[in-house]
């Protein structure tokens, strides 16, 4: 396959909704293709576009937006209630099937994507091949305790730049958003400045926040959403596909938020990124790219 690699969108109906998808590569070659779950909630697929390099090992990537963010119906007068793990297992779901692709498919989900990645394999989908999971917290409880003590080696006008801001409400001020940029600085990418397929899914988030901010709250590490008691650490023995987990060195998504998977997940397999925080995809992309590639040429059939 050439290094140039061809994208072909569309738009699955999903309900009253349609969901934008891209698919880089031929669907109908040998490998069953991969399936890539962003982050978030509501953080659009930009940030994980290099994924779509997978192709170029003669196998289709297919990224998509969830329903709220992107290029998919955006909904923003739907309230908590609405947004809903199981819409978004749902919403995979019709994709697989929309695609043709149910005879066999991989799943890759990034930070909350890898949580819905999880929450899918749990369900034993027909057809799932393989799941990996990248920079994923098995629990929000265990992120949010090793978010703030991340947070506590932040210099302290930093931190009491954001404690003030939280105490207050006023979490959109400017001073804010720049001591969050901090944290994100170290953890989150630490390429900077960022790239620019990372700057637009933040941008994207500040034009469509309603997903984001109700699911999670308005950044990282001050979670106050509807998934700050959500976990899947007792669920994870029901996965019964082979296993990738991977996280960097410098990850929000530290080892503490991590072993469960590990743990739990029968003969899964655990790759730290030594120079990458939250985006080994960005920050040692070859490397990220042969090692899930060669996982999923391994589990193919």
């Amino acid at each position: 396959m050439s290094s140039e690699i061809i994208g072909r969108e569309g738009r699955a109906t999903f309900g009253n909704y349609e969901t934008w998808y891209r698919v880089s590569g031929e669907l109908a070659g040998e490998k069953p293709p991969v399936v890539i779950l962003h982050g978030g909630p509501g953080v659009a697929y930009n940030y994980v576009d290099a994924y779509k390099l997978l192709a170029r090992r003669d196998r289709a990537v297919i990224h998509y937006d969830q329903l709220g963010c992107g290029n998919s119906t955006l909904l923003p007068e739907k309230g908590a209630d609405f947004w809903t793990p199981r819409l978004f297992i749902n919403e995979l779901e019709n994709l697989v099937d929309h695609l043709g692709i149910r005879a066999g498919f991989h799943v890759l989900g990034q930070s909350w994507g890898g949580m819905l990645g999880a929450e899918y394999a749990v369900t034993r989908p027909r057809g799932l091949k393989s799941l990996t999971i990248a920079n994923s917290p098995a629990s929000m409880k265990l992120w949010v305790e090793e978010a703030n003590r991340l947070r506590a080696d932040l210099p302290g006008d930093v931190q009491e730049t954001l404690t003030r801001h939280e105490q207050a409400g006023t979490t959109d001020d400017p001073a804010y958003q720049a001591a969050t940029m901090v944290f994100y600085e170290r953890h989150v990418c630490r390429v900077v400045p960022f790239p620019p397929e990372v700057t637009e899914s933040f941008a994207q988030v500040v034009r469509n926040p309603t997903v984001y901010h109700l699911m999670n709250g308005p950044n990282e590490f001050h979670v106050i959403g509807t998934l700050k008691n959500w976990s899947i650490v007792d669920r994870l023995p029901a996965i019964d596909v082979p296993t990738l987990i991977i996280s960097g060195r410098h990850d929000e998504a530290t080892p503490a938020t991590v072993q469960p998977y590990k743990d739990r997940i029968k003969g899964s397999h655990w790759e730290i990124f030594e120079h990458s925080s939250h985006m080994p995809h960005v920050e040692e992309q070859d490397r990220c790219m042969r090692v899930v590639g060669d996982f999923l040429d391994h589990n193919d059939n």
